[in-house]
This record gives C-alpha cells, sequence and structure tokens, in this order.
C-alpha cells in the first residue's frame, strides 16, 4: 500500500447551509462513492476527515448534530475517521502519523470546499513530501462573496451581485493554482480509469 485517498468534509454541515442551493457538484456523494470504491478494490487506504468547531452554534458544532458523512457515505472497519478544527487535514489530526505509519507516498485529495479546506490540504501535503493528485471533479464549492457585501442577504441577491465570484472561476483558479506546484489535476474517471496508475504520476 502506497497510495491514500482523503475525503474532506463531505459532510451534513453543508447541506444545513443557505449557500448549498448552488453547490457546484450536488451529485458530491456519488463522485466521492466512486473513488472510494476504486480505491478500495485496489487495498488502498481511505481516510475520511471532518470538520468541528465545538461551541460555535453554527452547522459546524457537533452539539447540533450536523457533523457527520453525507447520507450514501459509510467508512468501513479499520478507515480511520478523524476530526479536525483547522483548514488543512493535518494540523490538528494524527493524519500525517497515519500516512507514515502505513508507508504511503501518494494521496489523492477530494471534498469540500475546492478552495478551501481542499486546497489548502493539498498544499502541506504537497510541502510535507507527498504526491498529490486533485480529484477536481470530487470537490465541490458554492459562490463567494464579495468582502465588503452587505450581510443577510439572499441566494438569488448573491448570485446576482457581479462582485459574486461563481463557482466556474473558483474551481477554474484552483485548478491554475495548484496544477504543476503542488498537485496533478485529475478527474474521477482518469483515477477509477485505471488501476495501474500511479496516482501522483
Amino acid at each position: 500500500m502506497k497510495q491514500a485517498l482523503i475525503v474532506v468534509d463531505v459532510q451534513e454541515s453543508f447541506r444545513q447551509q443557505p449557500l448549498w442551493p448552488a453547490i457546484s457538484r450536488p451529485d458530491i456523494v456519488a463522485q466521492v462513492d466512486r473513488l472510494v470504491a476504486a480505491f478500495r478494490s485496489r487495498g488502498d487506504l481511505v481516510v475520511w476527515v471532518l470538520h468541528a468547531d465545538p461551541g460555535t452554534g453554527t452547522e459546524f458544532d457537533p452539539a447540533l448534530g450536523h457533523v457527520r458523512l453525507m447520507d450514501g457515505l459509510v467508512p468501513h472497519p479499520g478507515e480511520p475517521v478523524l476530526t479536525k478544527s483547522a483548514h488543512n487535514a493535518f494540523t490538528t489530526t494524527n493524519l500525517q502519523y497515519l500516512l507514515t505509519t502505513a508507508r504511503i507516498s501518494d494521496v489523492a485529495i477530494c471534498g469540500i470546499r475546492t478552495e478551501q479546506c481542499c486546497e489548502t490540504t493539498t498544499r502541506l501535503a504537497s510541502d510535507l513530501g507527498y504526491e498529490v493528485t486533485f480529484v477536481i471533479d470530487a470537490t465541490a464549492t458554492s459562490p463567494i462573496e464579495h468582502r465588503d457585501a452587505p450581510a443577510d442577504r439572499t441566494l438569488e441577491e448573491i448570485l446576482a451581485d457581479p462582485r459574486t465570484l461563481q463557482t466556474a472561476d473558483i474551481i477554474t483558479r484552483t485548478e491554475y493554482a495548484l496544477a504543476g506546484r503542488f498537485a496533478t489535476i485529475r478527474t474521477v474517471a482518469e483515477v477509477v480509469g485505471s488501476a495501474a496508475v500511479t496516482i501522483g504520476g
């Protein structure tokens, strides 16, 4: 075993947010499930990561019950489920220890959000020496409002604002930022399509 799939924050918390109807990939669970099945079939490691902000009263507060994998995603026995409180999946977990003890050299990253926790995890994994594949169509994100946008707007108002960064632009920017520097960009079909391909190559 030298490869691992890191599934970042594909959790119910995001479904509870007002921006969920504008998510870039409403089929994120199906996309992740395809990847998980492929990695399991190869005997590779699958690591599940959840984000929690205890005591905040937000969707990420475990007390509200939303810090759990989205329906349809079920870890198998022996697959680690880590809980983080930082944007990347390493700093506040024992992820690096798990990968090191399993002799993992290549990781694939998928999950929510494309430009936030997934991209940040990718950058750090690369800096730590891992060969990283960023599975672009198994990540998802929502539109981002301008920093000066007024609070408490409706989804329609947010989407209509020309200053709002739309999901397609976010995803393109992440691809450009990571490719050739921190990761190889691949699709689910490319990763699943050949069990003989090394994911970081």
